[in-house]
């Protein structure tokens, strides 16, 4: 492999800045190439010393450098390729420098760049040094004052932090705005907008009286797809105020959102720019998933105004302080504004599909690295939704009223500071009555914790016997334990709750326990006489861990029917579905080859309860839930099942099967729901109608799974008839479950429909990636060459060559390797011009080691061909080369 030198950040070298700027005045004369950019920096040394001061700067190019006003001698700069060290500075001076950007040339969308011919930025977490030369940490925190000036016709719009101060015509047909933002921040919440947008307005009044300004900018053509996500800000602010007494602190309040974006959001001050899927929406265009998708993320980068840039972070191992938090914030609010059940559901398969595999691979890492290369790898799950799982557990431990006290006092303590976690966790810890010292291993160990559950009867005692097993990655061996949070109950042959008496038990249904030692026994005592009870363990998820526990095929059932936490229902019924593909792939592995077997009584049996309940006419349940049951488990997380060999072909084979079987031997049933299941009147966002469509949509992919043309027949006239998008798409994705001349036809007419909009045609790419079949090169290269399909914008580039990778692991892992080459070729290419993408796209290649030895081999020649170039950027090195060691 080529030689290649890497610095590697250590948290331990961590120093404190040598020098702050208080106050930044920036001038930008926007241009598409030659954009003029002059700073005023005023500058304080930081402490007794005679260091330089050093000012990062990536791609610029510098025109002038002055020291209070005066040029600065040549002697005391050094221009290095990353950025300038200045040396023999006065304790305070201002610095006033000058430089040039290209905006058009910004492929990497990182920094000052063009979108659809706007101009734009992104900064977290290292863009500012690609607009000016600064001490780009976040742990320098200044005020700023920002003129932005540009041409009046091609960009009317001029946008940046803050409050807006001044805006005037300059007689050369340019204009100019002033904004100012009172509050200090880091650079990587500076931001900018200029161009030719459009823009609904609304106002919030806070709960001190302040009326604040909305403001939501978009292209032209977008204007009517908006409302929504107003209606989410408001949602959001007025919840941020009612359960976290979080006031927003500007005059105004705007969004853009942007066709071309690496992130979902970003949650610069006062201005947040956004991906575009995550603003635009209207019924017609966007489904139900996306408007869920809207809100979620309007609300967490609104959240962040306080849990991210009042209290910012010291320095980008604290990531997780404002990520996890803000992620479990946004959680919370999401579960108020719809089913509590579903979210956590689907926070909790986001965990089990894509942290926990993250956790147990080459990228594991702690919730608070150590040590990195690149920040823009580590972005990750694990910083994010573990890191939700672990304030999560805070607030479960201290319950709402100590865990609102603590982020009460966390937000005054350290308003308009940089801080670290332990400052987060040294102020909950101060309304604990817990070790805490114990619990910091949730930040500092990689790997997810397994607890291995055993249950005995002792006279008239339940005894518990839990073993924690701590899995050695990521360089870490010790197996020191947890502190575990865990909600259990148990329930009787009849499906009746147990009391749980004394010792351990309160009396009670259900207790939370504190597991704090690799081997510990609860003991809870029975009434006399009392059989072996069902135990439904970690009750909602109160800990992000692996369970496991000897249940047969009687207790899932058991629990899929009759657990009162819903959570537990919906996991119980899916370690059902999740046990019958498992032993039929290890039976056909056991005789070396398929055999036809026969569904399990059990199962089906759930499977009918659980469609029965949401059509009842005796009170059903909600639609949403049972919708979410249903869904059979992933190939991937099916996968997960095997920590060798993964027998891809054999998983795709189990899981069509079964569906099919189930689909089979319910189909009347299934009729009967998709008719029951019919919303009528016009397309509402509310929870009652989303849960009805999203369990019709089950309904129309189990039928379309039989190849049957009456069943087709109902998703072509839903496709024909449906006034919304999420019906119509709901109808074609059923439809896509099998090869049709029906299925052809909707597909090639929405292509045809849906041309000229690419929010939707990600949705078609998406589909159609799903669809290839192993080594079916040709239907990936016109995917590629489809007008539809842009290898230079993330979001075509998800929806094509991610949702292939990682939606299509049978064609994908295809045994010749052909849709490993065909990935890594796409890989190669996007690392030319956009290495942020380019790694995140690498990482599907991570855990190689686990397939049979001709894929592990082709899937290691691939991260070999990624690396073993001249050009590889430092981004993708650091994925592919930790996948090979």
């Amino acid at each position: 492999m080529t030689e290649r030198q890497s610095q590697t950040v250590r948290l331990a070298d961590y120093r404190p800045p040598n020098y702050l700027i208080d106050h930044v005045d920036l001038t930008f004369e926007l241009a598409a190439r030659g954009t003029r950019v002059e700073s005023s920096l005023t500058v304080r040394r930081n402490g007794s010393h005679d260091e330089s001061l050093w000012l990062d700067g990536d791609e610029l190019t510098l025109e002038l450098i002055e020291l209070d006003g005066k040029p600065l001698a040549a002697e005391q700069v050094e221009e290095r390729d990353n950025g300038l060290s200045i040396s023999g500075l006065p304790d305070r001076c201002t610095l006033t420098l000058v430089c040039r950007v290209d905006p058009v040339d910004n492929t990497k969308l990182d920094g000052l760049y063009q979108s659809s011919g706007n101009f734009c930025t992104q900064c977290e977490p290292e863009g500012f040094r690609r607009i000016t030369f600064f001490p780009d940490r976040p742990d320098v925190l200044s005020r700023y004052r920002v003129t932005l000036i540009a041409d009046k016709a091609s960009c009317p719009v001029l946008l940046s932090n803050g409050n807006p101060v001044e805006s005037r015509d300059l007689e050369d047909g340019r204009h100019l705005a002033v904004w100012d933002d009172p509050h200090p921040k880091p650079a990587y919440l500076f931001a900018l907008v200029a161009g030719d947008l459009k823009s609904i307005h609304d106002q919030f009044t806070t709960a001190s009286g302040r009326t604040i300004d909305l403001g939501i900018y978009v292209e032209p053509h977008n204007i009517d797809r908006c409302d929504h996500a107003m209606r989410s800000l408001i949602k959001s602010m007025a919840w941020d105020e009612e359960t976290y007494g979080r006031e927003y602190d500007l005059d105004v309040f705007n969004i853009v959102a942007v066709d071309d974006f690496n992130m979902g959001a970003m949650e610069n001050k006062g201005l947040n720019i956004f991906n575009s899927k995550f603003i635009l929406a209207r019924s017609e265009t966007a489904t139900d998933h996306d408007y869920e998708g809207i809100e979620s993320v309007v609300a967490h980068e609104y959240f962040h105004n306080w849990s991210g840039n009042r209290v910012t972070c010291r320095d980008w191992f604290q990531l997780s302080l404002k990520e996890g938090f803000t992620v479990f914030r946004d959680q919370e609010f999401s579960a108020d504004m719809g089913s509590r059940a579903v979210k956590r559901i689907e926070e909790v398969n986001l965990l089990r599909q894509v942290q926990f595999p993250e956790d147990a691979g080459p990228q594991a890492h702690p919730v608070q690295p150590k040590e990195y290369e690149q920040i823009n790898n580590f972005y990750t799950a694990t910083v994010y939704n573990k890191g939700a799982e672990v304030v999560r557990m805070w607030h479960n431990l201290l319950g709402w009223e100590k865990f609102r006290r603590g982020t009460d006092r966390y937000f005054e303590r350290f308003d308009g500071q940089a801080v670290t976690i332990e400052d987060f966790i040294d102020t909950m810890a101060e309304q604990a009555d817990f070790d805490t010292a114990q619990f910091r291993r949730w930040y500092d160990r990689a790997g997810t914790p397994i607890v291995h559950v055993k249950k005995r009867i002792d006279g008239n005692d339940l005894v518990v016997d839990f073993r924690q097993e701590i899995p050695a990655v990521a360089g870490q061996e010790d197996d020191a334990p947890f502190l575990i949070p865990l909600e259990i109950a148990a329930f009787d042959g009849g499906g009746k709750p147990v009391s749980l008496g004394g010792p351990d038990g309160n009396g009670e249904t259900q207790t939370t326990l504190v597991l704090s030692r690799i081997d510990e026994s609860r003991r809870f005592t029975l009434t006399a006489g009392a059989d072996l009870p069902v135990l439904s363990l970690n009750r909602g998820f109160t800990a992000p861990v692996k369970i496991e526990h000897d249940y047969d095929a009687a207790d899932l059932a058991l629990l899929a029917g009759s657990d009162t936490d819903e959570f537990n229902r919906w996991d119980a019924y899916q370690r059902l579905v999740l046990q019958t593909l498992v032993e039929r792939i290890r039976q056909a592995e056991g005789q070396g080859d398929w055999l036809e077997t026969e569904l399990p009584e059990g199962l089906s049996a759930a499977f009918g309860r659980l469609l029965h309940s949401a059509v009842s006419t005796q009170g059903g349940a909600d639609p949403r839930f049972v919708a979410e049951c249903l869904t059979l488990p992933s190939e991937n997380y099916v996968a997960e099942q095997f920590h060798q060999d993964v027998p891809v072909d054999a998983i795709h084979r189990s899981r069509v099967e079964l569906r099919e079987q189930l689909a089979n031997e319910w189909s009347q049933t299934l009729v009967l729901a998709f008719e029951k299941l019919a919303v009528d009147g016009e397309y509402r966002f509310d929870g009652v109608d989303v849960g009805r469509r999203a369990l019709r949509a089950q309904v129309l992919g189990y039928l379309n799974a039989l190849d049957h043309p009456a069943w087709r027949r109902l998703a072509v006239e839903q496709i024909e008839e449906a006034d919304n998008m999420t019906e119509r798409f709901n109808a074609l994705t059923a439809l896509s479950l099998r090869a049709s001349d029906e299925r052809d036809e909707a597909l090639e007419a929405f292509a045809e429909e849906w041309k000229d909009d690419p929010l939707v045609m990600d949705k078609w790419l998406a589909l159609r990636a799903r669809m290839v079949e192993p080594d079916d090169t040709k239907t990936l290269a016109a995917l590629e060459a489809h007008p539809a399909f842009s290898i230079r914008n993330p979001n075509r580039v998800r929806a094509l060559v991610g949702m292939f990778s990682r939606g299509n692991p049978v064609a994908f892992h295809a045994s010749t390797g052909s849709g490993y080459r065909w990935v890594a070729d796409k890989i190669i290419e996007i690392d030319g011009f956009n290495p942020q993408i380019a790694a995140r796209m690498a990482t599907v290649f991570s855990r190689w080691r686990r397939y049979d030895g001709g894929r592990a081999d082709r899937m290691r020649g691939e991260l070999e061909r990624m690396l073993d170039r001249r050009d590889c950027s430092t981004d993708l090195a650091e994925i592919a080369g930790k996948a090979l060691k």
